[in-house]
């Protein structure tokens, strides 16, 4: 795989293909057009991916991704622009889960929104003791469109799932763990190599073997997003046009709490 993305540092480490998120204009690696093209252009060229045996998926900074760019938001408000990021959006996870190598995910700080699903959608899932998890669209004034309405029941259930997809409220990486959102919580510093390990642990498995388990079971969750997927990123597009979203969007960039209305 070509090292030539914007916001994605890729390097091999022998049979484990290393990739981060680095975006260059966000610190804490927030997801606008240069970071969401990316990713959608990453999982579906991991899918033809021969020269590794596992990938290794994680953040630089203070953040894996801390979701949406509020300031992006404000160019999403157009049916043609919405459009065209819900197509976009569904072939992310999509490829996502088509993704032959098991995927290892160190979570080194704050994945919210699309970090959250994406983490969640991947194979085996580390994070660090920091760290924090949350999908908090509804602080946006919108649905959970990127897949979280399917990946949160599966991993903790409908009824703590619509807890945290309605209320937005993160999760610390104990409480993650404790619920079974998340395999493995370890120090900070501990992360790179405990998830490396484990990376190369599963690079060194039977290939064939390892790939066809992980995608047998991942059929289990393509049945759910068949089930809800479309119906969310729907009804995230028609909030995404509503009065309540421009409101929330206004409140964060002022720094004041948002009054919403139901419109």
């Amino acid at each position: 795989m070509r090292n030539d993305f914007t916001c994605l540092d890729v390097t091999y480490d022998d049979d484990v293909l290393r990739i981060t998120v680095d975006h260059p204009g966000s610190a804490l690696n927030t997801v606008d057009d240069l970071l969401h093209s990316d990713l959608t252009r990453l999982f579906r060229e991991l899918k033809q991916e021969n020269d590794a045996r596992a990938v290794l998926l994680t953040g630089r900074g203070r953040a894996f991704s801390a979701g949406g760019d509020y300031r992006w938001f404000k160019t999403l408000r157009t049916p043609h622009r919405l459009a065209e990021l819900s197509r976009d959006a569904r072939q992310l996870i999509w490829d996502l889960l088509d993704v032959e190598l098991p995927i290892v995910t160190a979570v080194n700080g704050h994945a919210l929104g699309l970090g959250a699903s994406i983490a969640l959608f991947s194979d085996v899932i580390f994070m660090a003791e920091s760290a924090t998890i949350g999908d908090p669209h509804v602080r946006a004034g919108i649905v959970a469109g990127d897949g979280g309405v399917v990946a949160w029941p599966l991993a903790v259930g409908p009824a703590r799932a619509k807890e945290y997809l309605m209320t937005g409220d993160p999760l610390t990486a104990a409480d993650a763990e404790r619920l079974g959102l998340v395999n493995h919580v370890v120090p900070d510093d501990a992360l790179p190599d405990a998830a490396l390990a484990f990376a190369r642990r599963l690079a060194a498995g039977a290939p064939l073997a390892t790939r066809f388990t992980k995608l047998a079971v991942n059929k289990l969750v393509k049945d759910s997003l068949n089930s809800a997927f479309d119906a969310s990123t729907g009804y995230e597009i028609s909030t995404f046009l509503s009065e309540d979203h421009v409101e929330a969007i206004d409140a964060f960039l002022a720094k004041r709490s948002p009054r919403f209305t139901g419109r």
